[in-house]
């Protein structure tokens, strides 16, 4: 599935790839010493709220995930 932005999609595969892999790998398996892909999600979410502006998406009443959960 591609990204709200389109310059965000290769952003997203390589956060979707990394996380698959760290929960099937680590999580799945009782290791949850971290996740080693929380510098690209932050990329991907960066990337996103850009776009969200861009578009002028309107994001009232959305709540966010992540660890940064500011709107942008």
């Amino acid at each position: 599935m591609n990204s709200v932005g389109e310059g965000c999609t290769d952003l997203k595969r390589e956060y979707d790839q990394c996380f698959n892999r760290w929960f099937a790998e680590k999580f799945l398996k009782g290791d949850r010493s971290g996740d080693p892909c929380t510098e690209m999600f932050k990329k991907y979410q960066h990337c996103v709220q850009k776009a969200i502006k861009e578009k002028d998406i309107p994001i009232d009443g959305v709540e966010f995930m992540g660890p940064n959960k500011d709107k942008p």
